[in-house]
This record gives structure tokens, C-alpha cells and sequence, in this order.
């Protein structure tokens, strides 16, 4: 029997993005979400969900561009860091001892030192209520040499990402392997 517990915004996996954003002045500056995913195969699209509030937020609408940097498990302390603090207060790459990188391909900084790298345009805006849904178009996706398999595609295991929990506050690893996707299913065709 299930237990209802009301409308809450709970939903599992809910993915780490550290959100790159140059602001008016050409500071870089990054912000953690949550509510995100992709949202489109062609284009290839992204869409977050930011607090109308959020400078980030601000920052995409000035720049109609920015990064989706996947931070691995060694980062989520900085991680957790661009979450708790305002780019409009501090400088947060010089606080968190991160790297910021200019895109070649959009208006935006991506994380050196995070292995995986989505480079956005900005397409389209929607106003939800308490958050502004962006979705950019995926320009480019950057991979750490050191987390592609035998085949140069992004290797999940090397790149160790991690997920919230938006239940207890809390971060977790991705666990291991269960099955090959588009293919495990068969077992129950008929």
C-alpha cells in the first residue's frame, strides 16, 4: 500500500548541474540545480529550472547562453558551495579554487576541472510560477579524456557523478550497473 505524502517536488534521480554564466561585468560565475534534464533529442536540448530570484538566472537572460558542467564525486563539496552562495555577493571560481574557462562556442564559462561539459544557447524561456524554465540548445559537449571508454563516449564510471536527494538533502553516488539498456527489456517480449 502506498502513503500519500502530498505535492512535493521529489523525483529520482535528481541530477548535480553546476550552471556557468558570465554576468553583465564578464565575471564568471556558477550556480548548483536540481531541476533539470534533457528535453529535447533534435536539437539536442537541455532544460533547468531557476528561481526567478536566482543571478544566474539573470545572467542567462543577458548572455542567452550558458554551460551545464557535471561535477564527479571529488567535487561536491565545491558543488555544494555554489548552491549555498550568490555570485552576486562572491566571487565563486576564486573562493572555490575552480577553474573558469571561456567557451569557444557560447557566451559562457564552463569548469576546467569537472569532466563533463554541456555548451548552451539560450532557445527558449517559460514562466512556471516560482521558476523560469530555460532550455538551451546543446552546442557542444566536452568530455575529460580521462572518462570516455574504449570508444571516446563519455564512461560514467570515470566520470562518477553524483545525484540529490530532494527528500533528505543529501548527495549519493551512482550505483553500479543493472542492465544494458534497450536490450534487458527483451527478456519479457513475447
Amino acid at each position: 500500500m502506498k502513503k500519500s505524502i502530498g505535492a512535493k517536488t521529489i523525483v529520482y534521480p535528481t541530477p548535480v548541474f553546476i550552471v556557468g554564466t558570465y554576468d553583465k561585468r564578464g565575471i564568471p560565475d556558477a550556480m548548483a540545480a536540481a531541476w533539470g534534464g534533457i528535453s529535447c533529442s533534435q536539437p539536442p536540448c537541455v532544460s533547468i529550472s531557476l528561481q526567478k530570484q536566482r543571478y544566474t538566472l539573470e545572467n542567462i537572460m543577458e548572455r542567452k547562453a550558458f554551460t551545464i558542467n557535471i561535477p564527479s564525486e571529488h567535487y561536491v563539496n565545491e558543488a555544494d558551495y555554489f548552491g549555498i552562495v550568490s555570485g552576486r555577493d562572491s566571487d565563486k571560481f576564486s573562493e572555490s579554487g575552480l577553474t573558469p574557462v571561456k567557451s569557444e562556442i557560447v557566451d559562457a564559462p564552463f569548469i576546467e576541472e569537472f569532466p563533463l561539459i554541456l555548451e548552451c544557447k539560450l532557445v527558449h524561456e517559460v514562466d512556471l510560477g516560482m521558476h523560469i524554465q530555460v532550455t538551451g540548445e546543446i552546442m557542444d559537449v566536452k568530455v575529460d579524456d580521462t572518462a570516455v571508454d574504449s570508444n571516446g563516449l563519455p564512461d560514467i564510471t570515470k566520470i562518477k557523478p553524483f545525484i540529490f536527494d530532494p527528500a533528505a538533502f543529501a548527495y549519493y553516488s551512482v550505483g553500479k550497473k543493472i542492465g544494458q539498456a534497450f536490450n534487458v527489456g527483451n527478456k519479457i517480449k513475447k
